[in-house]
């Protein structure tokens, strides 16, 4: 049975389960919540918040040193990064307005909103910009300062690109290390269908029906925010950037979008990526290898929608409003967010709770979403490796009308 399975069928029992218990049993619900769901759900928490620095440090990390020679740099991944650069803002201010909008959150819905709660004022956007950087790595890493850990994790990885085989051997630690991380999130996943169960048993054994309506408002606006940011934003910029219908786009790249929603992995994905954008779409070897390996790595639009839906969700769920410096921060760290995230499920979560920190939000507040995560991660998986491929199809078409890639290239990739 695969993970997808079994956390679904732990959605389902979880949601049973509360269900029952807030209509026939809400006198008992107390004390199994006490001793059973709250802590199986809090464990599972964290275990999150336990790998979130060194994961955040490895990964993105190796991210900035994946982009490899800097004369590669100057052309094709300036010309990437620029790419997922503007198409993540474009993700975040879909998410963004879509969440204001709507306003998918009740206040107090579920009972987690501690009423005793009072959120730091926010510093000033300035403010935030000027502290990105670091005056002590190490003490940004024990606080879990996570602006400051991703500056510092970006400068060590354009050091280790620059400098190469010098320090090869502290790459490959990097490496080692990343490996290690990427294990235990596949042991944490492992237990992700108990966890999640029981924090929608807990969520919903508080809150009964009105719980699944908020919730579902809530996943509704991301579906929503993605769907749209698939068909206008990739649709648009594979038309008019990579002059392609896109309609022959998403035939060609559908068998990599069915792969990414079933294994709701973008690193696992890379594979049937790249296979379908090079024979399919017609995109050169050179090209696809570089722009989707890297987009694998930094490029997470879908995850991005995430974080800024969520963060607005559990906000109002808190009763906390968001000024226009918190909006612009959400903006900042979502982005870098999305930059860090590593292409395996459920790691967006992880990097959730850096966002919820940089507004002033409990990072306990995951627990709202974190039940219907994975339905949705399936969804935005899907969309991120598909803006790897716009983005390989788009820079494509610019090196062949640049004269950089032959078009015999091309046409026998789409041979092959």
């Amino acid at each position: 049975m695969s993970l997808t399975v079994k956390i679904l069928i732990g959605l389902a029992v979880g949601a049973i389960t509360g269900i029952i218990f807030n209509i026939f049993a809400p006198d008992a619900f107390q004390y199994v919540d006490t001793y059973f769901f709250d802590p199986i759900g809090s464990t599972f928490l964290n275990l999150i918040m336990m790998i979130v620095v060194p994961l955040v440090f490895f990964s993105i990390a190796l991210g900035a040193a994946g982009m490899g020679d800097p004369k590669k740099l100057g052309r094709i991944g300036g010309k990437t990064v620029g790419f997922f650069l503007i198409t993540t803002a474009i993700a975040l201010a879909i998410g963004l307005s879509i969440a204001l909008i709507v306003q998918p959150g009740d206040e107090g819905l579920l009972g987690e909103a501690d009423e005793s709660y009072t959120a730091e004022e926010a510093p000033p956007i300035m403010e935030t910009i000027t502290n990105i950087i670091p005056s002590n790595p190490i003490g940004a890493m024990a606080e879990g300062d996570m602006l400051q850990i991703i500056a510092f994790s970006l400068f060590v990885g354009i050091a280790l690109a620059i400098l190469g085989d010098k320090v090869k051997g502290i790459t490959k630690l990097f490496e080692q290390g990343n490996e290690i991380m990427m294990y235990l999130v596949g042991i944490i996943m492992k237990v992700a269908p108990y966890g999640a169960g029981a924090l929608l048993a807990s969520a919903l054994g508080d809150a009964g029906i009105a719980a699944m309506s908020s919730l579902a408002m809530y996943m509704l606006c991301v579906v929503g925010a993605l769907i749209i940011h698939s068909a206008i934003t990739y649709g648009g910029a594979v038309s008019i950037f990579g002059r392609m219908n896109p309609i022959k786009f998403y035939k060609g790249f559908f068998p990599a979008i069915a792969m990414g929603f079933s294994l709701s992995s973008s690193n696992g994905t890379l594979p049937v990526s790249m296979k379908s954008a090079q024979e399919n779409l017609g995109v050169s070897k050179q090209v696809s290898s570089f722009v989707q390996p890297l987009g694998a790595t930094i490029n997470m639009d879908g995850t991005a929608i995430m974080q800024a839906i969520a963060t607005v969700f559990i906000a109002q769920v808190y009763g906390q409003a968001l000024s226009v410096p918190d909006l612009l921060t959400i903006v900042l760290t979502a982005t870098l967010a999305s930059i860090g995230t590593a292409g395996v499920p459920g790691v967006g979560m992880i990097m959730l709770a850096m966002v919820l920190t940089s507004v002033g939000l409990p990072p306990e507040g995951i627990a709202l979403v974190i039940g219907v995560d994975r339905i949705l991660d399936m969804i935005r998986t899907s969309v991120n490796i598909t803006g790897d491929a716009v983005c390989a199809v788009i820079l494509d078409h610019s090196e062949r009308k640049n004269g950089h890639i032959d078009d015999d290239d091309s046409d026998m990739q789409a041979t092959s």
